[in-house]
Formats: C-alpha cells, structure tokens, sequence
C-alpha cells in the first residue's frame, strides 16, 4: 500500500472515530516498516488536526472532540513502543503542560510522546496547570525549557503570565519558554516575549534540540 494512502486511510479513520479501523490500519504500517513516529505525525495527528478544525468550526463538538482522541489512543497505544529512544547523556529538561483554565491535552501529550523518544528529559504537569506551578517545577527539575499549550482563546493570556512571573523573580534567562496549540501563532509568541512557536510535536522536538545545541 501506498504510504500516502495509508496516512490518508489512519486520518480520516480518526476523525470518523472509527476505533478499529484504526488499529488494523496501524498495525498495517508496522508490516510495512514504516517508522512510528512518521505514522504518528502523518496519520494520527493529521486527523487530530482536522478534527480541531472541526471544532473550531462548530461542526464538531466536546463530545466528538473526545470520543476523537480516544480513537488516536488506539493508535498511539500501538505504535508508542515501537518508537525509536534516543539515548542521551545530558539530557535536555523540559517542563510541559496545559495552561490554567484548558483541559485540551491531546497535542501536549503527543508532544510529550515525540520529546521522550528523542532522549528528552519530560516533566508532565498535565491540564489545567496553575501558572506558578510552571515555575515552581522549572526550578525544582532546573529545567531548561518550560513548554505551554492550549487550546481556548481564553487562556492564551496565562502564558505571557508566566513569561512575566519570570521576569519578576528575575529568573526569565535561566528558561527557554515554547508555546503552541490551535490558537497560538509566531506572532503571539513574538508578542508575549516568548522564545519559540511549535506548530506540532515534530517542530517542538526540533526546535529544542536547535535552541540547546546554540546556549
């Protein structure tokens, strides 16, 4: 089968919620030898990422949006142990998790699973994390990047808190700060003063490794 088609087959099957498909068609891409973490960006999350847009639209809903990702957890369930580990020495440290006030953690979790198999050290704070607590866990870990998503217009706000809370305690340099999710763009991150944008979990993963091979 036709690696394209395959993609194609795996992101229309999450969005139609289609549990088994999923599972059939991800075992299928193993057969073939294809990477996992290429199934995972090109399948899974293409079709997360039309579901948002669904979402964003009205044509979907929170209970469709849900019943979505549990289908993606099929697949990620499959193809997750067959991931290539980095293995590395002085591991980079990074602290990650949903700003206060969104529970939206399917992007943060496949952000989550391509940084840990490239040798990244992750700290997972979870959904709906208290703005403090980004900063409370950097420093207790000595991390060196705090990672924020969201989902919701509303609480977009909450990651330039942070940035400013940094800057306050007069720690702002010790931490590289990364932002993402459906509504974050570039120049948001440019606004609020943080250090990157990622698109997806593939940009997060290269741009951190870029950003610590160059401080």
């Amino acid at each position: 089968m036709n690696e394209e088609h395959l993609f194609e087959e795996i992101s229309t099957a999450v969005v139609d919620m289609e549990d088994e498909l999923v599972e059939k068609l991800c075992k299928e891409s193993l057969t073939f030898s294809i990477p996992a973490e290429k199934t995972i960006t090109r399948g899974l999350l293409s079709g997360m990422n039309k579901v948002g847009q669904l979402y964003e639209e009205h044509e979907y809903f929170l209970p469709e949006v849900l019943t979505c990702s549990d289908t993606l957890n099929i697949g990620l369930d499959i193809l997750r142990p067959h991931i290539k580990t980095e293995i590395a020495d002085n591991p980079i440290k990074v602290v990650i998790g949903v700003v206060e006030g969104d529970t939206h953690d399917i992007g943060k979790n496949l952000v989550k699973i391509m940084t840990e198999s490239a040798g990244i050290e992750v700290h997972d704070l979870g959904r709906d994390v208290p703005l403090e607590r980004f900063i409370a866990v950097a420093e207790e870990t000595k991390a060196d990047f705090i990672c924020m998503s969201t989902l919701m217009t509303t609480t977009m706000m909450g990651m330039k808190t942070v940035i400013d809370m940094l800057k306050k305690k007069n720690i702002r340099d010790k931490y590289k700060v990364m932002v993402g999710g459906g509504p974050i763009s570039q120049k948001f991150a440019d606004e609020i003063g943080a250090d990157a944008y990622a698109v997806d979990a593939n940009s997060a993963v290269k741009k951190m490794k870029v950003i610590a091979a160059n401080n």
